[in-house]
């Protein structure tokens, strides 16, 4: 008899739900209470998903061609840097060899120098030797003709025969032979030092050209050094850059496999929840029956998951439970339902239990639970509930998206 009365309270119930359900169709009004198809937000759902996969793989591609034009560009750089460090090797020979022809150079003027010293010594001692040898000669011609008051015709005159006459007229002349042939020696080998200290001072003067244009030459190749690293360092950090960026999009483009494998394992459970759907037949609410043991049971679900949510959120709940309970493909029971594994949340971590050990479901919540139990349903056949996530639609009361 009990069990009629419920019965009975189900199908005016059910009556009353289609009158409202056959209003909201005609005024078109889609809100919270009207009769919602599932296959419809399973569809959308799905599509939703196929598009983000379509998008996310299309990112994941221009992420892949940005790693390979940053990758192109390191290679370029490098290219780039490889050339310049043969132009440094090159540049590098070309000073060593410059500073070691400046180094030669110097220690050419270093000894030219000495040499110069030298021939410069050389002509001092070859002025004073002739010097002496004038004033020897002067001082003989005194001698001969000044200290003893003679003339040469006395000399002459005063000799004692022919053959003396001779041999003091071949004397005077041996010496003045001799005073000339020194005096010419003497001056030639003064022009001789002269005209050394004149080539070396030429020489050295040419070891000065090569000299300054060598030390040009060594600050040209030393600028082209300095110019050639700070090229090498900016390519080098170009593409330490680049190597970094390339990082990043390498661990972009996993973090958007990740998402991408992510996005069809849901696809794949929407899917499966679809063909779930499509295949599994429905009771009518008159064909159950519910305990009170079902309405603590399921008022403390209610608690549990959404107790800060407003009233349509915790009908909401209930009607996805006892969906599930008139739906072939689940258990068939309040308590199956609820305790089927990996189902609620609060199931596996425990608050269920304390809510039943303190029975905190409220007033609302057990309102709620009697509604759903009664046959009523704001989210149509929906059998999940969760958090709102990207892709995912449905019918949103609250903090919860119905699906």
């Amino acid at each position: 008899m009990k069990s009629k009365r419920r019965r009975a309270a189900g199908q005016r119930k059910t009556a009353g739900l289609a009158k409202r359900m056959a209003a909201a169709v005609l005024t078109g009004a889609f809100c919270a209470g009207i009769w919602v198809f599932p296959v419809w937000a399973d569809n959308d759902t799905i599509e939703s998903l196929r598009e983000q996969i379509d998008q996310a793989e299309d990112l994941k591609k221009a992420t892949e061609d940005a790693k390979d034009a940053t990758e192109d560009n390191i290679d370029n750089l490098g290219e780039a840097r490889t050339s310049l460090q043969g132009q440094l090797d090159g540049l590098t020979q070309d000073l060593t060899a410059i500073s070691q022809n400046l180094e030669e150079i110097e220690s050419d003027i270093i000894d030219k120098n000495e040499e110069i010293r030298q021939a410069q010594e050389e002509l001092e001692e070859a002025k004073a030797t002739e010097e002496a040898q004038y004033e020897a000669m002067k001082k003989r011609l005194r001698y001969l003709y000044e200290d003893h008051n003679q003339t040469y015709f006395e000399i002459l005159a005063n000799s004692r025969g022919f053959s003396d006459l001779l041999n003091q007229s071949l004397y005077i002349e041996k010496l003045h032979e001799y005073d000339r042939n020194m005096l010419a020696r003497y001056k030639a080998q003064r022009e001789a030092v002269e005209e050394l200290e004149a080539r070396l001072e030429q020489e050295k003067a040419d070891l000065d050209e090569l000299q300054a244009a060598a030390v040009v030459e060594k600050g040209k190749i030393t600028d082209s050094v300095n110019s050639t690293k700070s090229g090498i360092a900016g390519y080098s950090d170009q593409i330490a850059a680049a190597q970094q960026h390339a990082d990043a999009l390498a661990e972009q483009i996993s973090q958007q496999e990740e998402d991408i494998a992510a996005l069809k394992k849901q696809l794949e459970e929407e899917i499966a929840k679809s063909r779930l759907a499509r295949q599994s037949s429905w009771r009518d609410i008159s064909e159950v029956t519910f305990t009170e043991d079902d309405r603590y049971l399921l008022a403390n679900l209610i608690y549990c998951e959404a107790g800060n949510q407003p009233y349509e959120g915790q009908v909401a709940v209930g009607a996805v439970v006892i969906n599930r309970v008139l739906s072939s493909v689940y258990p068939n029971t309040v308590s199956g339902v609820i305790y089927q594994y990996k189902q609620f949340a609060p199931v596996l971590d425990g608050h269920l239990a304390l809510a039943l050990a303190e029975n905190r479901a409220t007033e609302s919540c057990y309102r709620a639970a009697d509604e759903a139990m009664s046959g009523y349903t704001n989210v149509g056949q929906c059998v999940y509930f969760r958090t709102p996530i990207p892709g995912l639609s449905g019918i949103q009361i609250g903090d919860h998206i119905f699906y």
